[in-house]
């Protein structure tokens, strides 16, 4: 399917009248510049899968342990190639490229849970630079007494939003708390939730093809030229059904370009709109800041255990986890949300 596309690529960068749509021209470079690098590193995994079988063959026939280990070993480092490349397939949502707004809340508990918070903020301050993303704290809200109430997070990088979204819910904590002189065991809550970041300018591109162009005669005021000729332009936009005219100016090409402005920002409406429903759907998924409600529980006692309660994944090594060794997790949840439902 991808070659069969790249094909298509290929014969449309081949069009001498591509070149006179430079917007369109960058739009069909980018996306055949994408598949061929995508090709390609599957071929290389293909290539070194075939290598890796030759040798294990002749390491086989010649009981050859050192040469079996480098094919242990190869196998291990084509699994690893192989698993994020299917990560970053299933990355494949417009906004999952975008860096992201991450936001922190403590819940109810008071210094116990804002504790809490900025155990958290310093864990995906850590994942982040990691994975060399970078941060800047847009907002951030000490407690009372420690701890934060609150922090955003620009966080700045190629699939930050993909990635981070994957940590959006309630994420609870037990532990013995160092606030209680009786060291007795408390439960605490935080929220966190992960935005897109929409950029300043939105650049709204139409295909002439998906338009259908309709000339006809005015009708109102404009004098005898505007009257006697089909200098009106009706614009339907075929994949949203937006309909718009424009028959105020004597010339058709006046006219055609003034529908099409209000086809923009028609559509850049529609947009908006779309993403503010995205946005609220996104919101539905926020729960009480409570028990019951989280993704992800970390106990630290009477046992240390970290279990991301979507994908069921459990780990032992809960320092590791706070950290911000946090990929095992995001990646089981990314497999797990991109199987279909039964």
């Amino acid at each position: 399917m991808l070659t069969q596309r790249l094909a298509e690529l290929e014969k449309e960068t081949a069009k001498a009248t591509l070149w006179d749509e430079p917007e369109r021209a960058k739009d069909v470079l980018r996306e055949k510049n994408k598949l061929e690098s995508t090709l390609q590193t599957w071929s290389g995994i293909d290539r070194e899968l075939k290598d890796l079988d030759v040798l294990f063959e002749l390491a086989r026939e010649a009981e050859d342990e050192q040469t079996l280990q480098e094919v242990k070993e190869g196998l291990e480092h084509l699994t690893v190639n192989v698993r994020n490349e299917e990560i970053r397939r299933m990355l494949g949502r417009e906004e999952d490229r975008l860096n992201a707004i991450l936001t922190i809340h403590a819940g109810a508990g008071g210094t116990e849970a804002q504790d809490w918070a900025e155990i958290l903020l310093r864990m995906y301050l850590r994942w982040a630079e990691k994975r060399s993303y970078k941060t800047q704290i847009l907002d951030f809200q000490p407690g009372e007494e420690a701890g934060i109430k609150s922090a955003t997070v620009e966080m700045e990088g190629e699939y930050a939003f993909g990635y981070a979204r994957a940590e959006s819910g309630i994420h609870r904590l037990v532990r013995i708390s160092p606030f209680d002189a009786a060291a007795r065991r408390h439960t605490s809550f935080a929220s966190v939730f992960v935005y897109p970041e929409v950029g300043d300018e939105i650049v709204i591109d139409i295909d002439e093809k998906d338009l259908r162009i309709d000339t006809y005669r005015s009708s109102g005021k404009g004098g005898q030229h505007v009257n006697k000729t089909d200098s009106a332009v009706r614009i339907t936009h075929l994949p949203t059904g937006i309909v718009v005219q424009c028959q105020n100016e004597r010339s058709q090409h006046k006219n055609k370009a003034m529908a099409l402005k209000v086809l923009r920002s028609r559509i850049y409406e529609m947009k908006l709109q779309e993403q503010s429903d995205k946005m609220d759907e996104l919101h539905k998924t926020k729960k009480d800041i409570a028990w019951g409600s989280q993704i992800r529980s970390y106990v630290l006692h009477p046992y240390k255990m970290i279990k991301d309660h979507r994908t069921n994944l459990e780990v032992g090594n809960t320092q590791k986890i706070l950290d911000g060794d946090l990929d095992e997790f995001i990646e089981a949840y990314l497999i797990s949300a991109s199987q279909p439902s039964s």
